[in-house]
């Protein structure tokens, strides 16, 4: 998707000083998520790749790749506020902004429900908004999706996720990942549960770890070329998953993003693995 890199200043939303509120750049598509959850984007005035939910937020500025930001390319917003998730950076770039008077929030991540509804609080004061109407949603939306993971608690399907950027560079997720996280929280089993975070796919992990269903991200699908060019990759069609060409695959912002749409990631996924 073609993004704009570069606006001139008078181009610039200018309902955030209307409000008489920070004007906010956002960093991370889970923070840039919550902040539409939180009816604050008209703060908005500029966000990185990864924000590309709602739509709308692929319209704003674009500050480019959250792990190498620049700092000209930020101040040129006029930004009074970043918003970001762990992986913004370089910390110089960050510091910088600092220095320039840009108030810097790094918020906290983690791979489960409780970590949304602190992010979700966190953002909500440092932009002045009432959080209620949001953490009930998805409080109410969880119960909903935990009496459904009492329903399939009797399946645990082995599922083997597998990151593709390119066709050389498979990788698969361990513990400590968010890949991990959502398939434990949709009743799956991690195929690599004996691996700490990402690794390279080699055929030995595929054929241990011998997947009854294999998952990728939309994304990652479409890069490989489908499925057929997934099962290229050394030892897939060799597990149970590959010779039964069991392959799905969901957007990689709300499989992994964690963000407000975290309870209908997990239907999803649970819909998927157990359909």
């Amino acid at each position: 998707m073609r993004r704009r890199h570069a606006l001139s200043l008078a181009a610039l939303p200018l309902a955030a000083q209307a409000q008489g509120r920070p004007r906010l750049v956002s960093v991370g598509g889970a923070v840039t998520e919550t902040v539409y959850a939180l009816g604050a984007q008209a703060q908005l005035v500029g966000v990185d790749t990864s924000s590309l939910y709602p739509l709308e937020a692929t319209r704003l500025p674009n500050v480019g790749y959250a792990r190498a930001l620049s700092a000209e390319g930020l101040l040129a917003l006029a930004p009074q506020l970043l918003l970001a998730g762990g992986e913004a950076g370089p910390p110089l770039v960050l510091q910088q902004l600092r220095q320039a008077g840009v108030r810097v929030e790094v918020l906290e991540e983690g791979h489960h429900f409780d970590a949304v509804l602190t992010r979700s609080r966190r953002v909500a004061e440092l932009l002045e908004r009432d959080p209620q109407p949001l953490l009930q949603g998805l409080r109410q939306d969880w119960k909903a999706v935990q009496a459904l993971q009492v329903q399939e608690a009797h399946q645990r399907p082995r599922v083997l996720f597998v990151l593709a950027h390119a066709a050389n560079s498979l990788r698969v997720a361990g513990t400590g990942t968010a890949a991990d996280a959502m398939l434990r929280l949709a009743g799956a089993r991690n195929a690599c549960a004996g691996l700490q975070g990402y690794r390279p796919l080699t055929p030995e992990a595929a054929l241990q770890a011998a997947p009854d269903l294999i998952l990728c991200t939309t994304q990652g699908l479409h890069a490989l070329g489908g499925v057929d060019g997934l099962l290229k990759a050394p030892g897939l069609t060799l597990t149970p998953a590959g010779r039964a060409r069991r392959v799905r695959a969901m957007d990689a912002l709300l499989l992994l993003g964690f963000g407000p749409r975290l309870p209908q990631a997990v239907q999803e996924l649970g819909a998927l693995i157990h359909g």
